[in-house]
């Protein structure tokens, strides 16, 4: 034994100084943080200012309209980035399985996290190395010499020779040998947890959609801003009072659509759930949408294109044996190695044998390439070509295996040794005997089920695949191309390092298959098509794929791949098969028109009401809204906006959404403003004339009492009855036009098909006349209506509202059918497919 490590107690002292291997803690913001600025953002504390204003004031339903939305919708954004953090809270690179170490000279099992620094870990093939230090070695065994697996490290497939003295990195694996390894660098020092702290820092990535949001909703801000500064500039000269002061500025602050973050979030929840059940679980919700964007995906070979299995292919037998002794024997030599690896089990799998009993063996080494094992029928050895040649009696093998080598093929010659009683070891040296060579046996990497198809999906869809692996690069050419994939002239990553940006750029723009490459070389090639404009995805696996999967604008990660990948991922493919992909795509453009479609409401509600308040402010006819008034968006815009996301259909992304949300909101919120504003000021005037004729009926009276909390005979009784039921006639008209937009946006006929073609679907219609029987239904229930602040229904209602939407109807039709801001902006020249595709007037 090399040493007998530490004792429990000098464990224990330096568990207590901060010498273990703990995981790194801290990096990521704090509960009280996230809350912070997720609730108290600029425009949320000017709506809590207002509602406690109007608190204070004793309007408690304003205060909860008001303020209600803003909340809720910060509520729901804290809950997504705590759910972040915790994720990366608990982001591990290494597994929970106990390791061995020697504490008073006896092998005993811990957690990771309870190593400390000086120990000794026992390290045996299939062992996680979890902390950083040198191999000791067992003086009784001899040179102790380990294979250790770097590949989700540094990307390369073949294991590598450790010997006493050198360095392991944690995050390895063993894969054959047995020895010790001394704890140097745990903790926040080691490799692995180096990895983890760096994939801990959380990234943001919007999408193209989330971008337009962002700049339409920021337009729009800076119009109530101005708008406000303005109407409450005049309400102060006027000497409105405070409460006045306080509505006016809670209904302005309403203008900013905050209920758009509600819906994307709920939108890409539900996107999320559909996703999985096709075997992809999405952990950054923006992926949802971000997937259908994509136009050149960026894959590893092993474990994502193949499954790290491997098959037999061919077996050519020499020397006049027969086939079948010799595949016997081979599938018998296979079965009795104690060390198994995937080449073995692949030959067990394929090759009838038996097992045998032996007597001596030699596992296979990196360094040794090949292995050995002595049974009562011989000795058998399986290798490389090269590795076996000189001891093979001057057989040349060259041409077979340079044939089978050529079609990506893996080639090892099965030998046997021509002295049954040959040892195996000179000493302590593995030797090899003289052998006869029996037969080349050709292994090919297993393509994963569904491949070739997703791969074809993929090419249809558009999208661009590059494959980037450890492996030699005309290797992975050839699988790629078994795969479907174009591979062209392969490039190794060793020609990419001396290149300048400009230099890679034209490399990464010509090239499909890249082989040998390092994971910064990974990293680099996602930059690289990113600065060329591409929306890049990047699927891996190994450790060495996370740094690319962080700056890819969508990472993908296997459900087997190490957990520090999984856990950096946007989106883990739980089946290990990326032909989840091309659903989640689909799923992505379903949920980008259903929130295109969303926002075409939103902002027309928005347009509508902002160009109403200028209008009738400017006709001092008083302000038009009061805060309760604006909760009908409700049924004007959160429900409708919820179906109509849901029911959406996986359409492409529209290039010119903006200039089709111009086309359609400009033109709506014109026309319906106008009209709005006709119906205010028809019944403003008539109920300011009607209140002074004595035959007014007495249930009209009694209606205005009840909203206005005036007698006839006070003061101001009636202005403000004017006021109330100009109100309601507004809101009346503007929420009845709001579901006829749901029609123009999705149109069951041609009647109503003037923005865009005919949708079969009934549900938006079904969706129009539930909406309609529920606003009718606060109309005539006095408990809604007063909630809402509305005089419900009444005579004068009805002549001044359903005319307006006739005008309205016929109106809008003629600008979308004539295409009037098309023709008023010279943009008449825009192609009608593209128009009737993404939005805009139907031929």
């Amino acid at each position: 034994m090399p040493s007998p490590g530490l004792t429990q107690v000098e464990a224990e002292a330096r568990h207590r100084r901060g010498e273990s291997n703990a995981a790194v803690s801290g990096g990521t913001a704090s509960y009280a943080r996230i809350l912070r600025t997720q609730v108290f953002t600029f425009y949320n504390n000017i709506l809590f200012v207002i509602g406690i204003a109007l608190l204070v004031l004793g309007r408690y339903n304003d205060a909860f309209v008001s303020v209600g939305l803003g909340l809720v919708n910060a509520v729901l954004s804290s809950v997504q980035v705590i759910r972040a953090k915790r994720k990366l809270d608990q982001l591990q690179l290494l597994g929970r399985t106990r390791v061995a170490v020697l504490r008073d000279g006896t092998e005993t099992a811990v957690y990771p996290e309870g190593v400390v620094r000086g120990d000794v870990l026992v390290i045996r093939p299939g062992d996680q190395i979890v902390v950083d230090g040198p191999v000791h070695g067992d003086p009784s065994s001899g040179d102790t010499v380990l294979e250790i697996d770097e590949s989700l490290l540094t990307g390369e497939p073949d294991a590598v020779v450790k010997r006493e003295g050198d360095d392991v990195l944690s995050g390895s694996f063993c894969v054959a040998g047995r020895g010790f390894q001394q704890a140097r660098d745990v903790g926040e020092a080691s490799y692995a947890q180096r990895v983890t702290a760096e994939a801990r820092r959380p990234t943001v990535d919007k999408t193209p959609l989330q971008r337009r949001i962002e700049f339409v909703i920021r337009l729009v801000m800076v119009l109530v801003a101005l708008m406000s500064a303005a109407i409450l500039a005049q309400a102060a000269l006027e000497g409105l009072t405070l409460l006045r002061i306080v509505q006016i500025s809670a209904v302005l602050s309403g203008l900013v659509p905050y209920g758009l973050f509600f819906l994307i979030a709920v939108a890409y929840t539900v996107g999320a759930t559909r996703i999985a059940t096709q075997g992809a679980l999405i952990q950054q919700t923006n992926a949802v949408e971000s997937i259908s964007n994509v136009d050149v995906l960026c894959t590893d070979k092993t474990g994502t294109l193949t499954s790290g299995r491997l098959t037999v292919t061919g077996v050519e037998v020499f020397g006049g044996h027969e086939v079948t002794d010799v595949e016997r024997w081979l599938g018998s030599t296979a079965r009795s190695a104690a060390d198994a690896n995937v080449t073995g089990a692949a030959l067990a799998a394929a090759l009838p044998g038996e097992t045998w009993e032996v007597r001596e063996e030699v596992a296979f080494t990196s360094s040794l390439r090949w292995s050995a094992v002595t049974t009562d029928e011989g000795v058998w050895v399986l290798g490389a070509a090269e590795a076996l040649a000189p001891r093979l009696g001057g057989v040349d093998l060259g041409r077979l295996v340079a044939e089978r080598t050529a079609r990506g093929l893996r080639v090892i010659v099965f030998a046997r040794a021509l002295d049954p009683a040959a040892p195996l070891r000179t000493g302590d040296r593995p030797t090899l005997p003289e052998l006869e060579p029996l037969a080349v046996v050709a292994l090919a990497d297993e393509l994963r089920d569904d491949v070739t198809e997703t791969v074809a999906g993929l090419l249809d869809a558009g999208v661009e695949l590059k494959v980037l692996s450890g492996d030699d690069p005309r290797t992975v050419a050839v699988l790629a191309a078994q795969a479907g994939i174009d591979a062209g002239t392969p490039v190794s990553g060793h020609d990419l390092d001396a290149l300048t940006d400009d230099e890679l750029d034209a490399v990464v723009a010509g090239t499909t298959v890249f082989g040998r490459v390092s994971p910064e070389d990974k990293e680099r090639v996602v930059e690289s098509l990113r600065r060329q404009g591409r929306h890049v995805a990047m699927i891996g696996d190994g450790v060495n794929d996370a740094r690319a999967l962080k700056h890819a604008h969508v990472g993908v990660a296997m459900r087997s791949g190490s957990p520090v990948t999984r856990d950096v991922a946007d989106i883990v493919l739980v089946d290990d098969s990326f032909a989840a992909l091309l659903p989640a795509r689909l799923e992505g453009r379903r949920i980008i028109d259903g929130i295109a479609t969303s926002m075409y409401v939103f902002l027309a509600r928005v347009g509508t009401q902002a160009l109403v308040i200028l209008t009738v402010t400017m006709l001092g006819l008083g302000f038009p809204y009061e805060p309760t008034q604006v909760g009908l968006t409700l049924l004007t815009v959160g429900v409708p906006t919820f179906f109509l996301t849901l029911w959406a259909r996986p359409r492409p992304p529209d290039p010119n959404l903006l200039g089709s949300l111009a086309r359609f909101v400009i033109p709506a919120a014109v026309i319906t403003a106008a009209c709005g504003a006709g119906v205010y000021t028809f019944i403003y005037t008539r109920v300011m004339k009607g209140l002074t004729n004595p035959d007014v009926p007495e249930r009209v009276l009694e209606a205005f009492q009840r909203y206005t909390g005036l007698t006839v005979t006070d003061a101001g009784f009636t202005t403000a009855s004017a006021t109330i039921g100009a109100q309601t006639g507004l809101s009346t008209f503007v929420t009845l036009a709001s579901f006829g937009l749901i029609l123009f946006l999705e149109p069951r006929t041609r009647f109503f098909a003037a923005w865009t073609t005919p949708n079969p679907d009934r549900k938006p219609s079904l969706l129009v006349l539930a909406l309609l029987v529920a606003f009718v239904g606060v109309l005539y229930t006095p408990l809604l209506s007063d909630y809402f602040g509305l005089t419900g229904p009444n005579r004068l209602l009805l002549i001044a509202v359903l005319p307006a939407l006739v005008v309205w109807f016929v109106a809008l039709t003629a600008a979308y059918r004539l295409r009037v801001l098309d023709r008023l902006l010279g943009l008449d020249a825009i192609p009608p497919r593209r128009r009737a595709r993404s939005g805009g007037p139907a031929r």
